[in-house]
């Protein structure tokens, strides 16, 4: 069970929360990244990603934010993790055509912005609230909706 309230006063402990919610992800779950520019909402997702490749015994990628990308797909392991920012969408339509449906079918589904995308948000998913407290320490709040 995941906490509702984290207090995260460094980097390693947002990586202890991302292996946290990793563990507790599957196949078809959406995971929305909310908060403010310099939040925290990449590094929590690099994190998440990074651990479960270490934990797989993978050297871990280099996992850049998607902002100019808009998507990034890490393969492995399995199930694939998609990874979309969508603050630069013009309409929420264009996350279907970056692929978004073939995501939420086959991988876990990481959205930074995901308020971005409207009616097409799965109702279903989990949504992590973070605030900037102050330097690099922040306040998240996890709201589980699967």
């Amino acid at each position: 069970m995941l906490p509702e309230a984290v207090d995260l006063p460094d980097l390693a402990a947002t990586s202890r929360l991302a292996r946290q919610v990793a563990a507790s992800l599957g196949q078809g779950d959406t995971v929305g990244l909310i908060g403010s520019i310099g939040a925290g909402k990449t590094a929590f997702a690099r994190a998440l990603i990074q651990g479960r490749q270490r934990d797989a015994g993978l050297q871990p990628e280099t996992v850049p934010s998607p902002t100019f990308t808009l998507v990034q797909v890490y393969e492995h392991p399995a199930p694939p993790v998609w990874h979309f920012d969508c603050y630069r969408l013009a309409a929420p339509e264009e996350a279907i055509e970056l692929g978004l449906e073939q995501a939420l079918g086959e991988g876990m589904v990481l959205i930074e912005w995901p308020e971005r995308l409207g009616d097409i948000l799965p109702d279903q998913r989990l949504d992590i609230t973070f605030e900037i407290a102050c330097g690099d320490a922040r306040w998240v709040r996890i709201e589980d909706r699967r």
